[in-house]
């Protein structure tokens, strides 16, 4: 029973959070109260496990921000679009110590398998650095990982801009996070942003 507790609040904690901030940590426009509202019950109602609250929080990171940036051919440098997209990023995953991110480097299909190997982890790593610079915590980034030229979203061997990426996604929550040692601690802190504003 101590255990369904813990992870319905930490649910509760992670939802009310999700529904009631906006980018910039303060309210939502009153056309997403209606959101809000549904995620509130949601938590007082519902238990998840927490591959469910995993996918729930990563369904409202997909539609928060962008998740992907975008690269020129054979190179892992950000370019400002890219570095705006990760800025945006970095507030929403500094909104949520609790979670880790995984970043997910890829590459188009020109070239060799290792190269391209090789290049889609200095993309992703290219990524975390900009994201840590940001002010997000190393901690909060549990891993990059490179799929070079296997996941291409155009099947195509020519050089092709949406193939060459970073993606970033919920991976998981920080070790001991659903423990004993689940304690009220983030409870207050999510409390002290929604009614501070920051």
């Amino acid at each position: 029973m101590k255990t369904i507790l813990k992870l319905t609040t930490a649910a509760s904690v992670l939802l009310l959070t999700a529904g009631c901030l906006n980018q910039a940590g303060g309210l939502n426009n009153e056309a997403s109260f209606a959101e809000a509202a549904a995620a509130n019950q949601f938590a007082q109602t519902a238990y998840l496990e927490p591959g469910d609250m995993l996918l729930s929080l990563d369904q409202r990171f997909r539609r928060s921000v962008p998740t992907m940036i975008n690269f020129e051919f054979n190179k892992s440098t950000l370019d400002a679009e890219a570095k705006a997209i990760l800025r945006q990023q970095a507030v929403w995953i500094k909104r949520y110590p609790m979670v880790r991110f995984k970043v997910f480097g890829h590459t188009d299909k020109v070239g060799s398998a290792s190269y391209n190997h090789r290049l889609g982890l200095r993309r992703a790593q290219a990524a975390v650095n900009y994201l840590v610079s940001q002010g997000v915590p190393r901690s909060s980034l549990i891993a990059t990982v490179s799929r070079g030229e296997t996941e291409p979203l155009i099947n195509t061997e020519d050089r092709e801009r949406l193939n060459r990426r970073t993606v970033t996604m919920v991976a998981g929550f920080v070790r001991g996070y659903l423990g004993d040692d689940f304690d009220g601690k983030a409870g207050v802190n999510v409390y002290n942003r929604y009614v501070g504003g920051s």
